[in-house]
């Protein structure tokens, strides 16, 4: 299997992947070995994969997102000092930042369940208890590793150590 640092894997695919290019393993390699560990051991939440507010409500994508945030200028956006930006925006694009895992979409928001599903494979499909704010079947990242196709973004990666 070839090491892709965007993939989520076991732990123990990680170690071997990772020291097999390395070679050795000095404190760096096992910080961030430590540091992937840790990151698999976090408790599920619905804000891993899509934008929330405060309360861990699902935030409705504000009219034109996709064109607004594709412009150049908006890519590197520091949401904490930029003032002209639409708050509606500012808001979500905060949110979206906080998410660990990439092209996950609502596919069902009930009054006590979500289900999301991955874009690209819609059979990755994961259901979030509302109530206990809980995920059915999956309680931590780690977890997820059951699924073949699931995607680490940047937020993740540097969360990890692997980009900076």
């Amino acid at each position: 299997m070839p090491f892709s640092p965007h993939k989520l894997i076991p732990m123990t695919d990680f170690v071997i992947e990772y020291y097999s290019h390395e070679g050795y393993a000095d404190l760096q390699t096992l910080k961030l070995m430590n540091n992937y560990a840790t990151f698999l051991k976090k408790p599920l939440t619905l804000s891993m994969f899509v934008p929330v507010d405060e309360k861990g409500n699902i935030l409705k994508e504000p009219r034109n997102y996709t064109s607004w945030k594709s412009l150049k200028h908006n890519k590197k956006l520091s949401v904490e000092k930029e003032s002209t930006v639409f708050e509606e925006y500012k808001i979500y694009l905060k949110a979206e930042r906080k998410c660990l895992f990439e092209g996950f979409k609502i596919a069902y928001n009930g009054y006590s369940v979500v289900r999301i599903v991955a874009e690209y494979n819609e059979s990755v499909e994961l259901s979030f208890n509302k109530n206990d704010k809980t995920f059915q079947n999956f309680s931590h990242i780690e977890s997820l590793t059951h699924f073949n196709e699931i995607f680490l973004n940047e937020t993740a990666l540097k969360k990890i150590g692997i980009r900076r």
